[in-house]
């Protein structure tokens, strides 16, 4: 029985075979790091822009290779990739630097889609005919940093803009037939379980097509880490976790349930580091309280900013 729409099921639905993503690493800085509208970057961001299993410094296509090489082991020969511009703001840029960069990867015969990891303020007109048109050569996924609804929380983190820049954005990027995956943070300060549970339903109101729920993780050399800051329980983010399921709309991919942090630079929580005891941890958790996607949403199929 399947407890949630995976994005495993997902991309064998949509490409019919085991599909790997490939982290990228195009150079690129943030706009709330540069000055632009703040300085740091957002709190708990690492000095790798949330990209430390990219390569950078390299090439595109050398990148992808690079890529490609470290998964070889565990890859089927019949299987695709998901070029993944992950570290920092990757529409930060000028067009045609981003036009140079994107149709690279895409021009890869084995790169089945392109996932550009960005801020929903980094999207002028140019950047949004260019994945318009980038979408009509491969499937194009926006990752869009959200992390929380709450304005009071955002500021906290530094993310330099508000709420109503998000809703635009996924209206823009969707009006394009682009798809938008909305990544949420767990567990930040000062948060409470209803605040983490109004950010789902804000973001899936907003008409994502995925979801990313991420652990806070305090990394070293953050300010975060500079911060009074106690992490969740493993059991705390358990039943967060399984009430955020509840409420996202069985539409919604849920591209991932917990997060990679790099091992070298984790201070908290420790559980974290054992990604497999965790995801196994919360399937137990799903099966125990018998959790499925959705059946909080009242019917909701989360369309524009329903349940907001």
């Amino acid at each position: 029985m399947y407890r949630y729409y995976s994005l495993n099921e997902y991309l064998k639905k949509r490409f019919g075979k085991k599909v790997y993503k490939l982290a990228l690493n195009a150079g690129f800085t943030c706009p709330n790091r540069d000055g632009t509208k703040g300085v740091g970057g957002c709190i708990f961001c690492s000095a790798g822009g949330s990209g430390e299993f990219a390569a950078a410094g390299t090439g595109i296509l050398r990148q992808i290779e690079e890529a490609k090489a470290r998964v070889a082991s565990k890859t089927p020969e019949d299987c695709a990739y998901i070029a993944y511009f992950q570290a920092f703001t990757n529409t930060y840029a000028p067009v045609e630097q981003l036009r140079r960069l994107f149709f690279t990867a895409a021009r890869v015969e084995e790169v089945a889609a392109i996932s550009v990891a960005t801020r929903p303020d980094c999207l002028p007109a140019g950047v949004l005919a260019l994945l318009a048109e980038l979408n009509q050569l491969k499937p194009v996924w926006v990752e869009l940093g959200l992390q929380t609804s709450n304005e009071e929380t955002a500021r906290l983190i530094n993310r330099c803009y508000e709420n109503e820049c998000f809703s635009y954005a996924v209206k823009e990027l969707k009006q394009r037939g682009v798809e938008v995956i909305a990544h949420v943070i767990l567990g930040l300060p000062g948060e409470t379980r209803e605040d983490m549970l109004r950010t789902v339903r804000f973001a899936c109101g907003c008409g994502i097509d995925g979801i990313k729920l991420q652990l806070l993780h305090v990394l070293k050399n953050t300010p975060l880490a500079q911060m009074d800051y106690t992490s969740l329980t493993m059991a705390e983010y358990f039943d967060i976790a399984a009430a955020c399921i509840e409420v996202i709309p069985p539409r919604v991919v849920i591209h991932r349930l917990t997060g990679d942090g790099d091992k070298r630079l984790l201070l908290a929580p420790a559980w974290s580091a054992d990604k497999h005891r965790v995801l196994n941890g919360l399937m137990r958790v799903l099966e125990e309280k018998n959790i499925i996607q959705g059946s909080k949403t009242g019917g909701d199929s989360g369309g524009q900013n329903a349940g907001f």
